[in-house]
């Protein structure tokens, strides 16, 4: 089975079960997006790191991601954190030394997971910082910025 309509089913099961006692929500997030053919909310959930009090998300299908091509179209999102729902602006990161910071912060606290993701993109066991710029490219994340009301 391909990897791309496994994660598309797993993500339809994630959106059913996700709830404000939902145990992954220290990793996972909801974030809502306007589709950009259809103008539909698209709902979709993501990992997730908070760094400096802003919640950060990336795509490892780099900006081929329908999530990201969404937010290309209209940088408006909603973002559900276990019960708490605000609205936001989501900020792509295209500098390749701001998106090596941001995996270091994920390596380091995820070291067996997140190392196995960007070990199946490429990432030497032993690898050096230049080594996760290069990854940079095939990356994208986002910097979530709450709205004010």
């Amino acid at each position: 089975m391909q990897l791309r309509p496994l994660l598309r089913r797993m993500n339809g099961f994630m959106r059913r079960i996700y709830s404000p006692k939902f145990p992954g929500r220290r990793m996972i997030l909801l974030l809502t997006t306007t589709g950009r053919k259809s103008g539909q909310p698209r709902v979709t959930p993501l990992q997730y790191e908070l760094i400096d009090g802003f919640h950060y998300v990336a795509s490892g299908w780099g900006k081929d991601a329908d999530w990201v091509r969404n937010i290309d179209r209209d940088p408006r999102v909603t973002v559900q954190v276990g019960g708490h729902i605000y609205p936001a602006r989501a900020e792509p990161i295209n500098d390749p030394e701001r998106i090596a910071d941001f995996l270091e912060v994920r390596l380091k606290r995820h070291p067996l997971m997140v190392g196995a993701m960007l070990r199946a993109q490429g990432l030497p066991l032993k690898y050096e910082r230049q080594d996760l710029e290069n990854l940079a490219q095939d990356i994208t994340p986002m910097k979530l910025i709450p709205l004010k009301k």
